[in-house]
């Protein structure tokens, strides 16, 4: 059963999965001030100049609900629809398809769409899109396809770390002096998505080294058979760091499977250079 898999601009996928499982990524934006560029069309490179260069910090924005409905009506009718979202508690994305998604279904009451809060982004999209292709490959239909995903939000982890706080104190997450107070004391955040899909930061770690190995041994706070998972990790403009940093994760904990994919401008607007994200099925 062929179903149409959907998600949206935070969601970082590496090309070959998006391409490979023929995803429909429906774009996010970001504004510099009055400037508005859509995620998917934003070069990294440039999106990366202008945030050191520009004194107006970006800010992201959902796409409207008729950009979803747009997006939706495009799909064949006899196709059914699973739409995976950014996490409601930090985007008004998922709410604004599930009003796409209500539009088409007023025209059209015979469609299957399902839009499912996913309570993370970037690699945590990425590890449940994963999953939705080895299901559709093991044969699952639609009901028994959107049933899992639902169980899988509830039991993927999303851990974070940042190398500078500058992007959380440039767009006002951050105080200015609780920032500066950190950045002299090398302090590094390691941060989670919560259960309810918010971010939460866990610990507090004064130097790079110390916060990597606190990162990587909190993986088996969650996990204890890494080898029957896949991790999915992104990065902020720093594919060197990554690579280390899972290749230090997997000597730790032998994932079975990797993927590693680069944080888009949404994302990356809140991460900041240097920042990493992990994502992975916990065991309870």
């Amino acid at each position: 059963m062929h179903i149409q898999l959907m998600t949206d601009g935070s969601a970082d996928l590496p090309t070959n999965l998006k391409r490979d499982l023929q995803i429909k990524v429906i774009p996010l934006y970001v504004n510099f001030g009055e400037e508005q560029y859509n995620d998917a069309s934003l070069d990294l490179n440039t999106f990366y100049q202008k945030l050191r260069n520009n004194e107006t910090f970006p800010r992201s924005a959902a796409p409207a609900p008729h950009e979803f409905y747009q997006a939706f009506k495009e799909v064949d009718p006899s196709i059914p629809i699973i739409m995976l979202c950014l996490s409601s508690g930090i985007s008004s994305t998922y709410n604004h398809a599930r009003m796409g998604m209500d539009m088409l279904l007023e025209q059209e009451p015979n469609r299957k769409i399902e839009v499912i809060n996913s309570k993370t982004a970037s690699s945590g999209l990425i590890l449940l899109l994963d999953e939705a292709s080895q299901k559709l490959q093991a044969g699952y239909d639609f009901e028994q396809l959107v049933e899992h995903l639902y169980d899988r939000v509830e039991h993927t982890t999303t851990l974070f770390i940042l190398k500078t706080l500058e992007n959380l104190v440039r767009g006002g997450r951050l105080d200015k002096v609780k920032g500066a107070i950190a950045k002299s004391l090398n302090i590094k955040l390691l941060m989670r998505a919560s259960h309810e899909g918010t971010i939460e930061v866990t610990e507090k770690v004064r130097g790079n080294k110390k916060s990597i190995r606190r990162f990587i041994e909190q993986i088996g706070d969650y996990t204890k058979t890494a080898e029957e998972k896949v991790i999915a990790m992104t990065h902020c403009n720093a594919e060197d760091r990554a690579k280390t940093v899972l290749d230090e994760i997997t000597q730790a904990h032998p994932f079975k499977k990797t993927i590693l994919s680069e944080m888009g401008p949404t994302i990356s607007t809140h991460a900041g250079e240097g920042g990493l994200v992990i994502a992975f099925f916990s065991d309870q």
